[in-house]
């Protein structure tokens, strides 16, 4: 008997198994969660800028399609002498975001922001069960199933979801990436890759790094797929909006004025210890950018035929501390090097226990870290501290530990 058929028929059921409980998830947050109390304020901007493009013809960052973000979030427009106290929330993403989110522009925010919602849920999930794919970490189902819970109750991947931040699908896109350079599907991987630049300030590093491995192992497709899918996304931007480079750069140019936290570093330079000032802050970027450079070219040097997920997951890390302007739910891509820790402590003997009072730390130690801290409606610098640098060490003096058990080079498995 012919098991294709049925296989197809498995596939089909399971398709339309997930399509209803999506379509059910999205009712059930309509009904009780965004007709009631709208929010996702992230989302709006990017979803109200869009819909002045498309159905006011505007571009997405003029003045007039800022007053229509404001009277969304808002209720009234923002007056400049408030942008210290309130974010005026520009558009402020590059232009092919709004092809990404044509399809919504056309219902009602409420029902939008709904499928929005739903949408990232399935990102942060299926971003998740990617990188456990890639760790290889073969955990209990027990502990699969508690982390994906807790996955969800983390408050950087939570406060992500309810701000319906772009930055849960930059992690499920940076982690197809490599879960198709895994399989050596790298025409998919390159059209993943140029997806997650919807959040340049993420992928900023990794780009470049990934590119590297990539001329090195000859994945010339992956390197090419990229540049034509980044290309197209770009030139039909301009096609759509010639000006919009200009716009786009001018709106993050302004970021900073209503913005008053820079980088992890800059927080240590300018807050923890001040004394240290600008100088100091230049001067631990250029340290943590060469020390990456440094474990890049030790790597690639030693490690013929895969990608080191411990180099992937330091990148991430050090691409936190480093941009200019970073904020907690950016700290969402931060799973993968978190998904690499959990499996190097899964060997120890009590390891699956290990790891689920690790994922109880963080939970509570977060959430504490920054109800304790709050000032008003804003987080307190500190809270951006802990993650970040507690994972540079951990990757820095733990290396050993946490590459024992990545797959070896060769054959299929690249990364």
């Amino acid at each position: 008997m012919d098991s294709k058929p049925a296989g197809r028929m498995g596939w089909v059921v399971t398709g339309l198994a997930l399509c209803l409980i999506a379509g059910g998830d999205i009712i059930v947050t309509h009904q009780f969660l965004t007709s009631r109390y709208p929010g996702a304020n992230d989302f709006a901007s990017r979803w109200a800028g869009a819909r002045a493009f498309w159905r006011d013809g505007l571009s997405p960052y003029s003045d007039e399609a800022t007053r229509q973000i404001q009277l969304l979030i808002y209720g009234r427009p923002i007056p400049p002498e408030e942008e210290q106290e309130v974010d005026p929330g520009p558009f402020a993403y590059p232009f092919f975001t709004v092809f990404l989110l044509s399809p919504l522009v056309w219902l009602p925010y409420a029902w939008a922001e709904a499928i929005w919602l739903v949408f990232l849920e399935a990102c942060l999930l299926v971003g998740l069960l990617l990188t456990v794919r890639l760790a290889r970490w073969c955990a209990p189902a027990w502990l699969l199933a508690c982390t994906a819970l807790w996955a969800f109750l983390f408050y950087p991947d939570a406060r992500a979801l309810i701000l319906g931040q772009f930055s849960v699908f930059v992690f499920a896109a940076i982690a197809a990436a490599l879960w198709e350079l895994d399989r050596r599907s790298d025409v998919a991987a390159g059209v993943f890759l140029a997806l997650s630049t919807v959040k340049p300030q993420i992928v900023f590093v990794l780009v470049p790094l990934l590119f590297l491995w990539a001329l090195r192992e000859r994945r010339h497709t992956f390197v090419a797929s990229f540049l034509i899918a980044t290309g197209l996304l770009l030139g039909a931007s301009w096609l759509a909006e010639p000006a919009w480079a200009g716009a786009f750069v001018e709106q993050v140019a302004r970021y900073p004025s209503y913005t008053a936290i820079g980088s992890p570093i800059w927080i240590v330079a300018h807050t923890v210890v001040p004394v240290l000032g600008s100088a100091g802050e230049w001067t631990l970027t250029g340290l943590a950018i060469l020390y990456l450079g440094v474990a890049t070219w030790r790597s690639l040097g030693r490690q013929v035929g895969k990608l080191s997920l411990w180099l992937v997951g330091l990148c991430l890390i050090v691409t936190n501390l480093v941009a200019l302007r970073t904020a907690t739910p950016n700290f969402v891509v931060l799973l993968l090097p978190l998904v690499v820790v959990f499996r190097a402590l899964q060997k120890h003997r009590h390891g699956p226990w290990l790891v689920l009072l690790l994922q109880i730390v963080l939970l509570l130690g977060m959430w504490g870290h920054f109800l304790l801290t709050l000032e008003g409606k804003f987080e307190h610098p500190a809270v951006y501290l802990p993650l970040p640098l507690g994972l540079l060490a951990v990757f820095s003096l733990g290396r050993p530990w946490l590459v024992k058990g990545e797959p070896s080079g060769g054959g299929n498995r690249d990364v």
